[in-house]
């Protein structure tokens, strides 16, 4: 690699973390915003990037595009809605405060601030996460969304009011944990009652194929029934989830109060949790390797 190229990718090495942040903001998936990044990084190796001022934010940029075009070819395949409750917050007013902080908070924020974005149209979503959470100006989204600047104003307002009056995930950790906590011990101890006590009534299972599989692999030998990769309702999720926490331990997944089993101290199986209100609203279970090696797990 001649100094030229070793330079680019040292500079692309710096914003890679930003550049991740962002794209996992927008796409609540880290696999995809890998792919986003990657393609990011392709984007750049080819272009004449000696005539960009300013890489880092070309580069969001073009991470910002990529994933709206995913969002779109996310939106034309499927058809069938993740159907999450419209879990949410008034996050309202422009923000004004510094970018690279809001990186920091939107990291903290996790799956809760995922649970807020996913009602969002592909371009409400691009244009709220870039302004709102990130600091872009309208003058820099409305090129990225195809719109002018007023109509990218309106398309972040829409989606600040598609959220308001929504419940607001709980972020204190602390309290995220006690119900995580609370969560864990009902379901080891076979407790029906107190599961059900601790999940939110219209509460949402999803799993990854690896987990579904895994599920019934081991139903084999006596465990719960994980039936597919989306469930709703407390008495079908308590169902699927009594008796499978045993060797789960708590832990900070993604900057969110979550549970993991993590033999030899590798994450095997992680458990994200959206609390709201003091119940548990929503829980992501993850088994793909690729996907656990890339979230953010950590215990204390």
């Amino acid at each position: 690699m001649d100094e030229s190229k070793t330079w680019l990718a040292e500079q692309f090495e710096g914003q890679r973390d930003k550049l991740r942040s962002v794209a996992y903001r927008m796409l609540g998936s880290v696999p995809e915003a890998d792919d986003a990044v990657q393609e990011a990084w392709l984007k750049l190796s080819r272009a004449d990037s000696s005539e960009v001022e300013n890489l880092g934010g070309w580069l969001t940029t073009v991470v910002a595009r990529v994933c709206l075009d995913m969002l779109r070819s996310r939106k034309s395949r499927r058809e069938e809605s993740l159907d999450k409750p419209d879990a949410d917050a008034a996050l309202q007013g422009e923000s004004q405060s510094d970018p690279e902080r809001d990186v920091l908070l939107a990291a903290a924020m996790g799956p809760a601030l995922l649970a807020l974005l996913d009602s969002l149209a592909p371009a409400e979503r691009v244009a709220f996460v870039l302004h709102d959470l990130f600091g872009m100006s309208f003058e820099e989204v409305a090129p990225i969304v195809g719109r002018s600047v007023a109509a990218a104003r309106q398309l972040a307002s829409r989606a600040r009011r598609r959220i308001q009056g929504v419940p607001v995930p709980d972020d204190d950790v602390g309290r995220q944990r006690e119900v995580v906590s609370a969560f864990l011990v009902a379901s080891r101890e076979g407790d029906f009652q107190r599961l059900l006590a601790v999940l939110d009534p219209d509460v949402v299972l999803h799993a990854d194929a690896a987990a579904v599989a895994s599920a019934a692999v081991n139903r084999d030998r006596g465990a719960p029934a994980l039936s597919s990769g989306m469930m709703r309702g407390a008495e079908d999720v308590a169902k699927a989830l009594i008796g499978r926490a045993q060797a789960l331990r708590l832990a900070i997944v993604e900057g969110a109060a979550g549970a993991a089993w993590s033999p030899g101290g590798q994450p095997r199986a992680v458990f994200a949790f959206t609390v709201v209100g003091g119940k548990v609203a929503q829980i992501e279970i993850f088994n793909d390797p690729d996907t656990l090696r890339q979230l953010d797990v950590r215990f204390d």
